[in-house]
């Protein structure tokens, strides 16, 4: 039977969203380029539960699609996703401080337990469930905090552009990342590094990263979208040995799931006991994370 490849139409009505946008960019094989903009009520590019839903909405499609769409082709129909900021400074400063808040303060904690578990399936199906399938590209030109740290490093391979910054902000008031730090990181420079990194409110450089073996590849400012151009066409002369190392990477050191489990427990259980010192201290910077000007961002960073 002769399998057609989804066209772009077919695609960007399938995965149309109105934070996450997709399309099919042409390289040396065709890859699926998803850019997510910053949320309209609030300004921030930060993880709201609406994000998180169309993110795993999106991945749900693509490990459907990739299985059903092409059972007989020998290669994925889609063998490349790239994940971009559409942000001019951030990739993503994470999650959302406001929805916390508000949670703790109605003492919800099954609303914030049903968000952070998706947040965990979301990073779960990035750097476990295509695998053998996909490979997933995150660009960075930016800042990426906390969530946003934990997306890009969920994914094959991170280009991050020369100015991006990194970090987990979490500890100033009081919380650590709740979903996949520690698992994504560990399996590159060990649990004690990770733990450091985790709590040491420090923001590493591209560079700085890149020495530590958590940024694949560093370029240039402007010229991330080339990178992965450049990237795509070297990873795709030997495509089905790649994807197989690839596979044998995450069998090797597979993210885990129960693990990821216990730390969203923990994380609610942590969120829902924070001190008014600590309320205080989210507080401050979800009014300078809303107070709008570029400096105030950077502060609340």
């Amino acid at each position: 039977m002769n399998k057609q490849r989804p066209s772009v139409a077919a695609l960007q009505t399938h995965f149309e969203s109105r934070r996450v946008s997709t399309e099919i960019r042409k390289m040396a094989l065709d890859t699926l380029w998803v850019r997510f903009d910053r949320d309209p009520t609030s300004g921030l590019q930060n993880f709201t539960p609406n994000l998180v839903n169309e993110f795993q909405t999106l991945v749900n499609s693509l490990k459907s699609d990739q299985g059903a769409l092409n059972p007989e082709m020998e290669r994925s129909a889609l063998p490349y996703a790239v994940i971009q900021s559409s942000h001019d400074e951030y990739f993503s400063i994470g999650g959302d401080l406001k929805f916390f808040r508000d949670c703790i303060e109605h003492n919800d904690a099954s609303r914030l337990r049903d968000y952070s578990m998706k947040c965990l399936n979301l990073m779960y199906a990035f750097s476990a469930q295509l695998k053998d399938k996909m490979t997933s590209i995150a660009l960075v030109q930016g800042r990426a905090l906390g969530g946003g740290f934990e997306m890009a490093l969920s994914t094959d391979y991170l280009i991050a552009e020369e100015q991006s910054t990194f970090g987990f902000p979490e500890i100033m008031f009081g919380l650590f990342p709740c979903t996949g730090a520690m698992g994504l990181l560990s399996s590159r420079i060990g649990a004690r590094q990770a733990e450091r990194m985790m709590t040491n409110k420090k923001l590493y450089t591209a560079g700085e990263l890149f020495d530590m073996g958590l940024v694949d590849e560093v370029c240039p400012q402007g010229q991330g979208e080339l990178a992965v151009e450049q990237f795509i066409a070297t990873h795709a002369s030997r495509l089905n040995a790649r994807l197989k190392v690839q596979a044998s990477r995450y069998r090797h050191a597979p993210l885990n799931y129960d693990e990821g489990i216990r730390i969203v427990d923990d994380w609610v259980e942590t969120a829902m006991t924070l001190s008014q010192e600590e309320l205080r201290s989210m507080e401050m910077l979800i009014l300078m994370q809303k107070g709008g000007s570029q400096e105030d961002r950077r502060i609340a960073a």
